[in-house]
């Protein structure tokens, strides 16, 4: 017995799709294909597209509408640019970028020339377990900020931090290292240097692998000494990778809020306060969620204004 079936009759007078396209004009006919070739990317696009828009996009201009208000008695009211005129007259505000800027102008030279001289370190040929070592100093940065955190307050412990364990084992005085505020922003830079001069490294080691060895050859038969060749040729190769460790360690650490907010909390005596920590306990402690869409768009403009005038002056010495 077969088990085929056959189709339904079509009724008399009913056209085909293979006859619609035979009747079809065939500049008709080429137009709709062109329409769906030019359609398909966007339909298979369409869900990054919506949860781009829903968790990118409409974020930033609610937050730029929430900085001109105000929740006075529960009541969310237009204040006009209220918040970005009371950031001027307000101390913290000030005190945290001055932290801020400190911190950056320390921090970020310091561990940018220790990933150089370390980038050089593992690229000579002198030097022995190279593969165990760039494994070694790249390590900090797959560990997560919580428990790098934990173990940078275990060891700085006034009372049975390893630290001051081996400045008191010389006879050296203990160091309140997070309740002095000196103290407390130097723990902080060591912190952030550890972490991430490893991955400025790795970022340079990969820079100097493209430098070609002839250089070096030639230099060294013109009589030129390691020093020279590091000046004239060795820097001026990494001019690409310093431009951009330099424009992303601006923006990370303009941003700061992970370190002091586990180590030092922001204090003592807000001496540790960051921009990205104020804007934090501003929303989500004080609960002033306009003023602190103020500070955030405040903090966007500065990112942005530095990372421009940095590529523009690096790429221009570089020319």
């Amino acid at each position: 017995m077969s088990l085929t079936t056959n189709p339904s009759p079509r009724p008399a007078g009913t056209p085909t799709a293979a006859s619609r396209s035979a009747v079809e004009p065939p500049r008709r006919r080429s137009a709709r294909r062109t329409w769906r070739t030019r359609a398909t990317p966007f339909v298979f696009l369409l869900p990054v597209i919506v949860l781009f828009v829903g968790f990118k996009v409409y974020p930033v201009f609610y937050a730029l509408a929430l900085s001109f208000t105000q929740n006075v008695g529960g009541v969310t009211e237009f204040v006009g640019g209220a918040n970005y005129g009371r950031l001027l007259d307000d101390p913290l505000f000030w005190t945290a970028l001055r932290n801020t800027v400190e911190i950056l102008v320390i921090q970020v030279p310091l561990m940018l020339g220790l990933a150089i001289v370390l980038a050089v370190a593992l690229n000579s040929k002198l030097l022995k377990w190279r593969s165990f070592f760039r494994v070694a100093y790249f390590v900090p940065i797959v560990m997560g900020l919580v428990a790098y955190g934990i173990l940078f307050s275990a060891l700085l412990n006034y009372q049975n931090g390893f630290i001051n364990y081996l400045l008191t084992s010389v006879g050296l005085p203990r160091i309140p290292w997070l309740t002095d505020p000196f103290w407390a922003k130097a723990s902080i830079i060591m912190a952030m240097t550890w972490h991430y001069t490893g991955q400025n490294a790795v970022m340079y080691l990969a820079q100097l692998q493209s430098i070609p060895g002839e250089l070096y050859e030639a230099a060294q038969m013109d009589g030129a000494n390691r020093r020279r060749q590091f000046w004239h040729i060795t820097l001026p190769g990494l001019r690409p990778a310093l431009l951009l460790t330099v424009v992303l360690s601006t923006i990370g650490t303009l941003q700061l809020f992970d370190e002091p907010y586990v180590l030092t909390g922001g204090g003592p005596d807000n001496a540790t306060l960051t921009i990205g920590m104020y804007l934090y306990n501003s929303a989500f402690k004080n609960f002033d969620f306009g003023y602190a869409s103020a500070i955030g768009y405040v903090l966007a403009f500065i990112v942005t204004a530095v990372s421009v005038i940095q590529t523009l002056v690096l790429r221009r010495r570089a020319q």
